[in-house]
Protein backbone atom coordinates (compact mmCIF):
# COMPACT_ATOMS: atom_id res chain seq x y z
CA UNK A 1 0.00 0.00 0.00
CA UNK A 2 2.70 2.94 1.11
CA UNK A 3 4.40 1.61 -2.39
CA UNK A 4 1.16 2.71 -3.93
CA UNK A 5 0.58 5.81 -2.23
CA UNK A 6 4.61 6.56 -2.96
CA UNK A 7 4.28 5.66 -6.84
CA UNK A 8 0.81 8.11 -6.77
CA UNK A 9 2.33 10.92 -5.39
CA UNK A 10 5.12 10.83 -8.24
CA UNK A 11 2.07 10.99 -10.70
CA UNK A 12 0.29 13.64 -9.00
CA UNK A 13 3.51 14.94 -8.69
CA UNK A 14 4.51 14.69 -12.22
CA UNK A 15 0.56 16.92 -13.25
CA UNK A 16 1.76 19.19 -10.70
CA UNK A 17 4.82 20.36 -12.51
CA UNK A 18 3.56 19.66 -16.00
CA UNK A 19 0.78 22.14 -15.51
CA UNK A 20 3.37 24.67 -13.81
CA UNK A 21 6.51 24.19 -16.14
CA UNK A 22 5.27 22.32 -19.27
CA UNK A 23 6.98 18.72 -20.25
CA UNK A 24 10.25 19.94 -21.66
CA UNK A 25 11.28 21.41 -18.74
CA UNK A 26 10.54 19.06 -16.13
CA UNK A 27 13.04 16.22 -15.33
CA UNK A 28 12.82 12.94 -13.62
CA UNK A 29 15.58 14.23 -11.13
CA UNK A 30 13.09 17.54 -10.41
CA UNK A 31 10.52 15.47 -10.03
CA UNK A 32 11.77 13.09 -7.50
CA UNK A 33 13.16 16.00 -5.36
CA UNK A 34 9.51 17.81 -5.55
CA UNK A 35 8.08 15.13 -4.57
CA UNK A 36 10.73 13.88 -1.83
CA UNK A 37 11.08 10.56 -3.47
CA UNK A 38 14.58 8.92 -3.86
CA UNK A 39 15.51 9.38 -7.36
CA UNK A 40 15.89 5.75 -7.68
CA UNK A 41 13.08 4.53 -6.33
CA UNK A 42 11.14 7.00 -9.67
CA UNK A 43 12.90 5.46 -11.68
CA UNK A 44 11.95 1.97 -9.78
CA UNK A 45 8.06 2.73 -10.51
CA UNK A 46 8.46 4.14 -13.74
CA UNK A 47 11.26 1.99 -15.54
CA UNK A 48 9.61 3.79 -19.09
CA UNK A 49 11.33 7.30 -17.21
CA UNK A 50 10.26 10.57 -17.95
CA UNK A 51 7.62 9.30 -21.19
CA UNK A 52 6.18 6.85 -18.58
CA UNK A 53 5.96 9.31 -16.18
CA UNK A 54 4.38 12.10 -17.93
CA UNK A 55 1.68 9.48 -19.76
CA UNK A 56 0.56 8.22 -16.34
CA UNK A 57 0.25 12.17 -15.43
CA UNK A 58 -1.69 13.06 -18.03
CA UNK A 59 -4.01 10.45 -17.82
CA UNK A 60 -3.91 10.95 -13.94
CA UNK A 61 -5.25 14.39 -14.54
CA UNK A 62 -7.40 13.68 -17.38
CA UNK A 63 -9.38 11.57 -15.33
CA UNK A 64 -9.81 13.55 -11.66
CA UNK A 65 -11.44 16.18 -14.79
CA UNK A 66 -13.86 14.00 -16.02
CA UNK A 67 -14.40 12.26 -13.02
CA UNK A 68 -15.73 15.82 -11.26
CA UNK A 69 -17.13 17.01 -15.12
CA UNK A 70 -19.18 13.71 -14.86
CA UNK A 71 -20.34 14.53 -11.29
CA UNK A 72 -21.69 17.90 -12.06
CA UNK A 73 -23.24 17.16 -15.27
CA UNK A 74 -25.52 14.85 -13.28
CA UNK A 75 -27.16 18.47 -12.94
CA UNK A 76 -27.32 19.27 -16.48
CA UNK A 77 -25.10 20.24 -19.47
CA UNK A 78 -25.44 24.30 -17.87
CA UNK A 79 -24.71 23.24 -14.38
CA UNK A 80 -21.90 21.27 -15.94
CA UNK A 81 -20.36 23.70 -17.71
CA UNK A 82 -20.62 26.39 -14.96
CA UNK A 83 -19.12 23.87 -11.96
CA UNK A 84 -15.81 23.07 -15.00
CA UNK A 85 -15.64 26.64 -15.52
CA UNK A 86 -15.32 27.20 -11.64
CA UNK A 87 -12.86 24.50 -11.44
CA UNK A 88 -10.41 25.60 -14.20
CA UNK A 89 -10.75 29.45 -12.37
CA UNK A 90 -9.53 28.29 -9.35
CA UNK A 91 -6.55 26.27 -10.94
CA UNK A 92 -5.96 29.45 -12.17
CA UNK A 93 -6.38 32.07 -9.68
CA UNK A 94 -5.19 29.69 -6.60
CA UNK A 95 -1.71 29.70 -8.33
CA UNK A 96 -1.43 32.74 -8.71
CA UNK A 97 -1.83 32.45 -12.79
CA UNK A 98 1.20 29.88 -12.28
CA UNK A 99 -0.63 26.71 -13.24
CA UNK A 100 -2.91 25.60 -16.22
CA UNK A 101 -4.07 22.46 -17.40
CA UNK A 102 -1.81 19.78 -17.77
CA UNK A 103 -3.17 17.81 -20.51
CA UNK A 104 -2.87 21.50 -22.68
CA UNK A 105 0.64 21.38 -21.70
CA UNK A 106 1.56 18.02 -22.70
CA UNK A 107 -0.59 18.68 -26.21
CA UNK A 108 1.53 21.59 -27.15
CA UNK A 109 4.94 20.25 -26.55
CA UNK A 110 7.33 19.17 -29.30
CA UNK A 111 7.80 15.50 -28.58
CA UNK A 112 9.75 12.72 -30.42
CA UNK A 113 7.73 10.18 -32.54
CA UNK A 114 9.00 7.80 -30.12
CA UNK A 115 7.56 9.82 -27.03
CA UNK A 116 4.33 10.04 -28.37
CA UNK A 117 2.21 8.39 -25.40
CA UNK A 118 1.57 11.88 -23.48
CA UNK A 119 0.45 13.31 -26.81
CA UNK A 120 -2.00 10.00 -26.91
CA UNK A 121 -2.80 10.32 -23.57
CA UNK A 122 -3.83 13.80 -24.02
CA UNK A 123 -5.59 13.56 -26.96
CA UNK A 124 -7.87 10.44 -25.05
CA UNK A 125 -8.63 13.13 -22.17
CA UNK A 126 -9.96 15.56 -24.28
CA UNK A 127 -12.33 12.94 -25.93
CA UNK A 128 -12.98 12.10 -22.90
CA UNK A 129 -13.98 15.33 -22.20
CA UNK A 130 -16.37 16.10 -25.07
CA UNK A 131 -17.96 13.03 -24.91
CA UNK A 132 -19.06 13.26 -22.05
CA UNK A 133 -20.35 16.90 -22.27
CA UNK A 134 -21.84 15.59 -25.76
CA UNK A 135 -24.07 12.63 -23.98
CA UNK A 136 -25.13 15.41 -21.48
CA UNK A 137 -26.03 17.90 -24.02
CA UNK A 138 -28.02 15.57 -26.02
CA UNK A 139 -29.70 13.94 -23.01
CA UNK A 140 -31.16 17.17 -22.37
CA UNK A 141 -32.44 17.71 -25.63
CA UNK A 142 -29.26 18.97 -28.32
CA UNK A 143 -29.30 18.25 -31.54
CA UNK A 144 -26.90 14.75 -31.72
CA UNK A 145 -24.60 16.59 -34.09
CA UNK A 146 -24.59 20.01 -32.56
CA UNK A 147 -23.89 18.43 -29.22
CA UNK A 148 -20.44 17.18 -30.39
CA UNK A 149 -19.44 20.38 -31.76
CA UNK A 150 -21.03 22.16 -29.21
CA UNK A 151 -18.94 19.86 -26.82
CA UNK A 152 -15.98 20.34 -28.78
CA UNK A 153 -15.82 24.36 -28.67
CA UNK A 154 -16.43 24.27 -25.07
CA UNK A 155 -13.37 22.35 -23.96
CA UNK A 156 -11.44 23.84 -26.53
CA UNK A 157 -12.38 27.41 -25.35
CA UNK A 158 -11.86 26.73 -21.36
CA UNK A 159 -8.61 24.91 -22.63
CA UNK A 160 -7.97 28.18 -24.54
CA UNK A 161 -8.99 31.13 -22.33
CA UNK A 162 -6.84 29.11 -19.45
CA UNK A 163 -4.10 29.72 -21.20
CA UNK A 164 -5.39 33.32 -21.46
CA UNK A 165 -5.60 34.07 -18.45
CA UNK A 166 -1.87 32.55 -17.29
CA UNK A 167 -0.68 34.89 -20.26
CA UNK A 168 -2.55 37.89 -18.86
CA UNK A 169 -2.17 37.36 -15.38
CA UNK A 170 -6.50 37.92 -14.92
CA UNK A 171 -9.22 35.51 -15.14
CA UNK A 172 -11.48 37.88 -17.40
CA UNK A 173 -11.07 35.24 -20.02
CA UNK A 174 -12.07 32.94 -18.63
CA UNK A 175 -15.10 35.10 -17.09
CA UNK A 176 -15.94 36.36 -20.52
CA UNK A 177 -16.18 32.37 -22.55
CA UNK A 178 -18.25 31.87 -19.34
CA UNK A 179 -21.18 33.92 -20.28
CA UNK A 180 -21.24 33.09 -24.03
CA UNK A 181 -20.66 29.61 -23.07
CA UNK A 182 -23.87 29.55 -21.46
CA UNK A 183 -25.69 31.32 -24.12
CA UNK A 184 -24.67 28.07 -26.38
CA UNK A 185 -25.55 25.82 -24.05
CA UNK A 186 -28.80 27.06 -23.29
CA UNK A 187 -29.63 27.60 -27.33
CA UNK A 188 -28.55 24.12 -27.87
CA UNK A 189 -30.67 22.38 -25.23
CA UNK A 190 -33.39 24.67 -26.56
CA UNK A 191 -34.06 27.01 -23.63
CA UNK A 192 -34.45 30.45 -25.20
CA UNK A 193 -31.72 32.74 -23.90
CA UNK A 194 -33.02 36.41 -23.87
CA UNK A 195 -31.26 39.17 -23.09
CA UNK A 196 -33.09 42.01 -21.15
Amino acid sequence: MESQDSRQKLVAGAADMIRRRGLNATSVRELAKYAHAPLGSTYHYFPGGKTQLATEAVTFAGDLTATALARELENGPVEGLRAFLRMWRKVVVDSDFQAGCPVLAVSVEDLAEADAAPHQAAATAFTRWTNLLTASLRTHGADPADAARTATLIVAAVEGSVAICRAERSAAALDRIGEKLDTIVEYAIGRTHHTP
